[in-house]
């Protein structure tokens, strides 16, 4: 398993990209705590804050597909470099002024959320150009989707580590400086300014005139979900079973388990058109769910969300793949984006669903909740599977769904 990743990273501008893409979404692991910690520092109620960084977080879902079909339109590092500068200066305009004037404040965080840089589609939009064999690319993809469990770990840890060291406004001009580095890192390396999208043609709706983007989406909404409201069962269940660190460990287990199953799936190769593998590992995913509403005690517990994880970064690695086959041409990063927004919006409403589940019948109701995004994502894609598979039905061309995406630019030089 190491070697054939480590063969993957080798590949040139392989680990570059990665790493400079993981470092420009620290901020999206990063946002939500540092807004609502500087905020509280400043006297706001949990309930400015809380809505503060909810506004963000539906800001970078409103700004995703848009900048992703501005990055198709006109390239990569004109329209990242743009939009990570512009949403550092939210993060520093949000640190100045405080929640104080609230006008003022709302600007900054629709700012720092609706500029946010599309790197994680760039980056799958990059993997086919980069990488060439589709083999290496349904690798990459699960490599992506594993790390995005190491990012998410990371970034909280590390808004903690910056509140300590210095305070909690320099966390979240922190947060913005980093999507700038890591955008930086992106856009300066030779296949992100040599990639161009295909030519698309004109249509106002972009990405989505793909019907089988259209199921996928309603999907991963769902597995959205799912991931609110484990999170926010994770922490009633925490407060359940003595507080402390017991919700960090039932996220953490989750994590550990998405993570394994990420790098065991891209460790082989798999056969077959993945819309259909997509359906089978929605399977996985619904039935690993259910086990959470039994809330056993923690020596159990742990295990079960370790399980739950184990679907999550393998289907969304295939789904990643099922993407490139079903967005029309010249839309692929807007196409990905679109995923982003889906999932973002999703995890939203999950923890709003599970919230109030929570608070009426406890931790169990709660992860009901989870349970069901995972059911209903695996119907969704069941119900659909014509649409997925059918070339006429999904995006539109059989060229399209079976196109090569060879190399765009010589691998000679190395990152």
């Amino acid at each position: 398993m190491a070697s054939g990743y480590g063969d993957l990273l080798r590949a040139p501008y392989a680990a570059r990209l990665l790493g400079g893409t993981l470092l420009g979404r620290l901020p999206n692991a990063m946002a939500a705590l540092a807004i609502v910690l500087f905020l509280r520092s400043q006297h706001a109620g949990y309930g400015l804050a809380g809505t503060l960084s909810a506004l963000y977080g539906l800001a970078v879902a409103v700004g995703q597909p848009l900048l992703g079909r501005a990055v198709d339109k006109r390239g990569q590092p004109r329209v990242m470099t743009a939009a990570a500068l512009l949403s550092a200066a939210g993060f520093a305009l949000l640190a100045v002024t405080g929640p104080s004037p609230l006008p003022l404040a709302i600007l900054a965080v629709v700012l720092a959320g609706v500029a946010t840089p599309p790197l994680e589609g760039g980056l799958r939009a990059l993997w086919p150009a980069v990488l060439g064999e589709g083999d290496r690319v349904q690798k990459a993809y699960a490599l992506d989707a594993a790390a995005q469990e190491v990012m998410f770990s990371l970034g909280p840890l590390l808004v903690t580590v910056v509140i300590a060291a210095a305070s909690q406004a320099a966390a979240v001009v922190l947060t913005g400086l980093l999507g700038v580095a890591g955008t930086l890192v992106v856009v300066t390396a030779r296949p992100s300014r040599e990639w161009r999208a295909e030519e698309r043609a004109p249509h106002w709706l972009g990405a989505l005139r793909s019907r089988g983007l259209g199921v996928l989406l309603g999907a991963c909404l769902f597995v959205g979900i799912a991931l609110g409201a484990v999170s926010l069962a994770a922490v009633a269940y925490g407060d359940a079973h003595g507080g402390g660190p017991v919700a960090a460990y039932v996220l953490a287990a989750n994590g550990a388990g998405a993570l394994a199953g990420g790098l065991g799936y891209g460790a082989r190769t798999w056969s077959g058109v993945p819309e259909r593998r997509l359906r089978v590992l929605s399977i996985g995913l619904a039935l690993c769910y259910p086990p959470l509403v039994l809330v056993p005690g923690p020596a159990a517990m742990l295990p079960l969300a370790a399980l739950a994880g184990l679907f999550l970064a393998p289907a969304l690695a295939c789904a990643f793949l099922v993407v490139d086959r079903h967005a029309p041409a010249g839309t692929v990063t807007e196409a990905f984006s679109w995923v982003v927004t889906a999932i973002g919006v999703g995890a939203s409403l999950g923890t709003a669903a599970a919230g109030a589940a929570a608070q009426h019948a406890g931790a169990a109701a709660a992860f009901g909740v989870a349970a069901g995004g995972g059911v209903v994502a695996m119907l969704v894609l069941l119900c659909t599977g014509r649409i997925l598979t059918d070339p006429n039905l999904g995006s539109g061309t059989e060229k399209d769904r079976n196109r090569v995406v060879e190399p765009r630019f010589s691998t000679t030089h190395q990152a």
